[in-house]
């Protein structure tokens, strides 16, 4: 008896399947097996989780062994070589026709993708910004009314109390959060504690703190199950009180987490200037910033 064929499989199967197998393979690979499988691919449902690449152009792409320089190279032989990071968001996201509920943004994403994103994605529920656009943090407040089901948020530095006001006031089934590499103050801990009364999970290392911030955290959010504070500057990592205020947390991760007297507390002070500064010349162009700060360069001179 003849076996059947990949083409006669049950299109629900088949979109199903399609849909976990990633955008360069529903883009560049699926269409061109057989016309059944182009229909497919062409279904919303095969597009509600848009995962994009890091690098959209070539050029973009430093690193020689880049997994995203594969994909880039075949976009820019598929479609066109000037193709923009904006054009390219446009066109994957037309193809969930409203239904993504899972997106991770490309680097250099410009501000008219998000807002494209923010407009044409009600249903979102997952988004991850990046760690490549940190200018796109300042924007995020003014959408996030849109995304009422938004469950789960990454985000890179700035602007997380302005965007944690906005989710408190929208997004009710918020519950996970992962912001690494920020600074967080009272008046941080205070905004997150209020905003996100349901939160879960919690990812926040490598950042700095005022200890009674990260205090206010674990006191003030009753119902996390898992909290991420791993090398990070502004407390011990076997803080007696610290722990004890954490044991009621299934997973609690500080290892690495230390103060350091020669630096401590002038360069949280520095830290708290730079994000000023940053958040200054996102309407001052005279105002220089030093993109190069990270938290990282201080472990390594440990």
């Amino acid at each position: 008896m003849e076996g059947r064929k990949w083409e006669d499989l049950n299109k629900d199967i088949l979109v199903n399947v399609l849909g976990k197998v990633g955008m360069e393979s529903l883009l560049l690979d699926v269409p061109f097996v057989c016309k059944s499988w182009y229909k497919a691919s062409r279904e919303p449902q095969c597009w509600e989780h848009l995962i994009f690449p890091s690098y959209i152009k070539p050029d973009d792409i430093w690193e020689e062994e880049s997994p995203d320089r594969g994909f880039a190279e075949r976009l820019a032989m598929n479609y066109q070589e000037n193709l923009s990071v904006f054009a390219f968001v446009k066109f994957i996201v037309n193809h969930s026709c409203g239904n993504a509920t899972i997106i991770k943004l490309p680097g250099g994403c410009p501000e008219e993708a998000l807002e494209y994103i923010a407009n044409e994605c009600p249903k979102l529920k997952i988004l991850d910004v990046g760690s490549y656009n940190i200018l796109i943090n300042a924007i995020i407040p003014k959408f996030i009314s849109k995304w009422k089901n938004l469950e789960m948020l990454k985000l890179g530095k700035f602007y997380l109390k302005e965007i944690l006001q906005q989710i408190g006031l929208h997004c009710n089934n918020f519950i996970w959060l992962s912001a690494p590499y920020n600074y967080f103050e009272k008046d941080d801990a205070s905004t997150l504690v209020a905003s996100l009364p349901k939160l879960e999970y919690l990812d926040l290392h490598r950042g700095g703190f005022e200890k009674e911030a990260l205090l206010m955290i674990l006191q003030g959010c009753k119902q996390l199950v898992h909290l991420n504070v791993r090398q990070s500057f502004g407390f011990h990592d076997d803080d007696a009180e610290i722990l004890e205020l954490a044991s009621h947390i299934p997973v609690f991760m500080c290892e690495g987490s230390m103060v350091i007297p020669e630096i401590e507390p002038a360069s949280l002070q520095d830290r708290r200037l730079d994000h000023e500064l940053f958040c200054d010349k996102i309407n001052h162009d005279d105002c220089v910033y030093d993109l190069n700060f990270d938290f990282d360069d201080l472990f390594e001179d440990i």
